[in-house]
């Protein structure tokens, strides 16, 4: 499973994922850094057949329209600390990769997993 982690999003989330033993990347591993237009991240999404970690709703509208990118995780905890999220991360990452095995968009708030059809 791979995954491409918004720039909105820690580093670490993408360092924690791959000390996981996946493959992450994040936008500031790019050519274009965090600068990388939402297209383009929508492009390398499919290609390579990552997961977009965002907290952005713009991909939200164009995975429901144009089914870009691949697959979405959308992470709708509102602001929060970042061992905050990588503690939601580590208590839930075997259930979310559970879910995006079987569906193309996840949402997870700060107390729950939403599947979206």
């Amino acid at each position: 499973m791979k995954f491409l982690v918004d720039a909105q999003l820690p580093l670490q989330l993408a360092r924690f994922l791959q000390s996981a033993g996946y493959d992450a990347i994040h936008t500031s591993d790019l050519p274009q850094n965090n600068s990388t237009p939402d297209s383009d991240l929508n492009t390398l999404s499919l290609q390579e057949q990552r997961i977009l970690i965002s907290k952005d709703a713009d991909f939200v509208e164009s995975f429901l329209l144009q089914k870009q990118p691949y697959k979405l995780l959308l992470i709708s905890t509102g602001n929060i600390k970042n061992s905050e999220l990588k503690n939601l991360f580590q208590n839930n990452l075997e259930q979310i990769t559970t879910l995006l095995e079987n569906h193309s968009y996840i949402e997870i708030s700060r107390d729950a997993l939403i599947i979206h059809q």
